[in-house]
Order: C-alpha cells, then sequence, then structure tokens
C-alpha cells in the first residue's frame, strides 16, 4: 500500500496528482478518504476555479487494491463500495469543474474515477479497461451507470463482460474522452479545460 495524493496549485486550480513507488496508483480507502475531503474543499473555496486530478507516466490509477478487498467481509464489501460511490458522487456532483489528465493505464476503479469527471483528456498512450470481469468481480463505484450513459450500453458491456482495452484513439472514438494529447501535454490541457468550464461558469450566472 504505496499510494499517495500529491496536491498542488497552479493559479486557482488544484492539482491532485496520486503516486506511488511502482508508478500504479492503487485506489486504497485511505486514497479515496482524501480524495473526497479534498474535493470537497475545492468546492467551497471561492479562490479555486476547479482541479485536476492525473496520474504518474505509466498509470492514472489501475483501481482499488486487490490485497485490501481480498480482507473484506461480504457487509464490509458493500460498505467499501457505497463509500467508493460517495465519493465518485461527489466529484460528479462538484459545482467547480473536475477534469482527468490521463497518461498510461486508467483500469477498473481508476477508470470509475475518471468517469466521474466532468471531463477526460488522453495522452497518446493512454490504455482503458475495465478488467474486473476476468477475476469474477464488477466495479460498484458507479461505473456501471456512467459508463453506459457515455458511449452506450453495448459497448459498454463489452468493456465489463471481455475487459476490452481502449486505446486512447479508440477511448476518444467511443466518447470515452473528450480529447487526446501528446504524451506530456495532458495535465496542461487539462487546466486549460478546467478554466475554459469555470469561465463559461462564470459568464451564465452574470
Amino acid at each position: 500500500m504505496n499510494t499517495r495524493l500529491r496536491i498542488t496549485q497552479q493559479e486557482e486550480i488544484l492539482l491532485f496528482t496520486l503516486e506511488s513507488d511502482d508508478g500504479f496508483p492503487r485506489l486504497e480507502r485511505r486514497i479515496l478518504s482524501e480524495i473526497k475531503t479534498r474535493i470537497t474543499n475545492v468546492a467551497e473555496n471561492r479562490e479555486l476555479d476547479g482541479a485536476v486530478i492525473t496520474g504518474t507516466e505509466r498509470a492514472f490509477s489501475t483501481g482499488a487494491e486487490i490485497t485490501e478487498l481480498a480482507e473484506l467481509t461480504p457487509s464490509e464489501a458493500f460498505e467499501f463500495a457505497r463509500y467508493g460511490q460517495s465519493v465518485m458522487q461527489a466529484i460528479a456532483r462538484s459545482p467547480k469543474p473536475v477534469v482527468a489528465a490521463i497518461r498510461g493505464y486508467c483500469m477498473g476503479g481508476g477508470l470509475d474515477l475518471a468517469l466521474a469527471c466532468h471531463a477526460r483528456i488522453a495522452s497518446v498512450d493512454s490504455v482503458f479497461a475495465h478488467p474486473g470481469g476476468n477475476l469474477g468481480i464488477i466495479t460498484g463505484w458507479g461505473g456501471t451507470q456512467r459508463l453506459p450513459r457515455l458511449i452506450g450500453r453495448a459497448r459498454a458491456l463489452e468493456i465489463f463482460v471481455t475487459g476490452l482495452r481502449l486505446s486512447a484513439n479508440g477511448a476518444h472514438e467511443w466518447g470515452l474522452v473528450t480529447r487526446i494529447t501528446p504524451a506530456n501535454a495532458a495535465i496542461s490541457e487539462a487546466i486549460r479545460g478546467v478554466r475554459a468550464m469555470a469561465s463559461r461558469s462564470r459568464s451564465s450566472r452574470e
């Protein structure tokens, strides 16, 4: 369990960076808790326009920590799923824009996290999948609802059932991501996206 959440600020935007020693951040409960708290703070802070969530060069996130899941009783697993849903809802319902800047693998619960964001910017080396079906499990964090709404029921079912992996181009073609960028440009493009959405939101209120 070596995932860390590093918080930095670029002017009016908060940058959430998921880090880990092996380059594959996992969404442990303590990380989910910190994300939820920080997203709530963004929503309440008048000096912030929004947030960008990103990961490492190797992965945005590979999802839940499997060893952590394996230790849960059925009732604990149900509660963990409900808690994960509350975190994703906090992001999706944030009055401030939250954009995912994705490099490398975006898998399982990591894909759920990206789906909860208001937009997804993907680098050319991104890979998207929900491999839980191959492990006999399926997400409980809202991805089964958000993915079909975004790309259609048939395509979402194929991803969930077969573990199909989508390249950045495939994800863009299916409408899963908003834009594709060069490898090192996803974060800067996501920041521009947050500023643009925040500006439109302010204009609509005036």
